[in-house]
């Protein structure tokens, strides 16, 4: 008896676990806070993103396209892999069709009377089924709640929340989306899957001979199609018996037997009640989660090959280049404006004065308030201009931004042109007085006027 159960796949239970882990994970990551900075976290309200548990400006969202290639890099690499992977042990629509239709409706309210028949369906219930519906939109708030947190975080989702009146635009945005989803797991159902989702396509053309997929192995069980023409319902020769626990337990309601087909999302629920029949008689499943190769040749799946080397090393270069850019963030922004007036000319106690002026906007992205000042430079000219505002070093809190004029005024005369101003490159270090590592450097110009306009 103990050597029968080993045939036994456990397939379901491992995806369950594995959804169990991914929600608790995408809902508690948001809470989660390093130098009060996120995991990930776009936040439009305050203009700022938290990637890795570093705080990074809109100025500096040159990250986000990385991230995304990352993410696009994943799926390609997963896909060629794996199959479709994603859409059976992670993707949100199958997590979210488990916890209704085999959570609530089945278990809870015992609207569906057995959880391996996936394709019946049963009339009437109309009390039931409408509180499965309230019970799921209810769960569909806090799954959608768990989205927005990555763009509000939830120290102020939560206040927004309390002043509803004040925020009208994100309660929208809750309900709707909430609404939407719930129609999209309630009455759409698998039907998303085979027809909006646009995966299944774009999956074609990454398999290989040697992706994981379903199949059914027909050397094994037996011939039951001829392409889409079905020969049998039990093969005349195979381990096939025929009760079709494969077809019945499909969510997207195909024949596994058939061969690969876009539907399949790659759940192995066919996989785990053909061994319960197999079981029965000493053998394994006829349904496995292998290659078309080595299910042909009899051999192990090849994991290493040129598609997947490659898909690797490009994953391993786009993460390695996110994590050193991320990871080398500036903690002090600056940028510089020259004034519309190009100088201005003053003569005082007999001197004369020749002052440019600019706005310099400050910006302390780091997470900590910091003291800052800045040193000018003419290329070429040492101390040929001083700083007449401002005169002393200011105070940023963390994350804070402050707008400041600049004037800087010429120590001694720069230039002998009749015909012309002057323009000379000015260099700018900008930095925090308490931490020597935090400084920036810009480059603008200082405008020293012709002779005929100092006479």
């Amino acid at each position: 008896m103990q050597q029968a159960l080993t045939h036994l796949t456990h397939y379901a239970q491992k995806r369950y676990l594995t959804y169990f882990v991914i929600m608790i994970l995408v809902l508690a990551l948001p809470f989660l806070r390093i130098n009060d900075n996120h995991f990930f976290l776009l936040s439009f309200d305050h203009k700022k993103l938290n990637l890795l548990f570093f705080s990074f400006d809109t100025q500096e969202f040159y990250l986000m396209p990385f991230v995304l290639i990352l993410l696009f890099l994943t799926i390609f690499f997963i896909t060629t892999l794996a199959g479709r992977m994603w859409c059976a042990w992670s993707c949100p629509q199958t997590i979210f069709r488990v916890i209704y239709r085999d959570l609530i409706e089945t278990k809870l309210l015992k609207i569906r009377q057995n959880i391996h028949n996936k394709q019946k369906e049963y009339p009437g219930h109309f009390l039931k089924k409408s509180i499965a519906v309230i019970l799921f939109y209810i769960f569909s708030l806090l799954a959608t709640s768990g989205l927005l947190w990555y763009f509000i975080p939830p120290e102020d989702f939560f206040v927004y929340l309390a002043n509803p009146g004040e925020h009208l635009l994100l309660l929208g945005i809750l309900f709707c989306s909430s609404l939407f989803l719930t129609f999209d797991i309630v009455y759409l159902q698998e039907k998303f899957c085979v027809y909006v989702c646009p995966y299944a396509r774009i999956q074609s053309v990454m398999f290989d001979h040697d992706t994981i997929q379903v199949i059914y192995d027909e050397k094994r069980g037996g011939v039951i199609y001829d392409g889409k023409i079905k020969l049998h319902k039990k093969p005349p020769v195979g381990e096939c018996v025929g009760c079709e626990a494969c077809v019945s337990v499909c969510p997207t309601h195909i024949d596994i037997r058939k061969g690969m087909q876009l539907e399949c999302i790659n759940c192995l629920e066919c996989a785990d009640a053909c061994s319960k029949i197999q079981n029965k008689f000493n053998r394994p499943s006829l349904i496995n989660w292998t290659s078309a190769r080595a299910l042909e040749t009899g051999k192990g799946v090849r994991y290493l090959r040129f598609r997947t080397i490659a898909y690797g090393i490009a994953l391993s270069v786009v993460f390695i280049v996110l994590l050193t850019m991320s990871t080398k963030k500036e903690h002090m922004l600056l940028n510089i404006n020259r004034s519309s007036e190009l100088y201005h000319i003053s003569h005082k106690n007999g001197n004369l004065e020749i002052t440019n002026a600019y706005t310099f906007l400050f910006q302390n992205t780091d997470s900590r308030d910091h003291e800052y000042y800045f040193e000018v430079d003419l290329e070429g000219i040492n101390q040929a201009v001083k700083i007449i505002r401002p005169s002393k070093p200011f105070k940023l809190k963390a994350g804070e931004k402050t707008k400041k004029i600049v004037v800087l005024q010429a120590n001694q005369k720069l230039g002998d042109d009749d015909k012309k101003d002057i323009i000379f490159p000015l260099h700018i270090k900008a930095y925090a007085l308490d931490d020597e590592k935090i400084v920036v450097f810009r480059e603008s110009i200082f405008v020293y006027p012709k002779n005929t306009l100092l006479k």
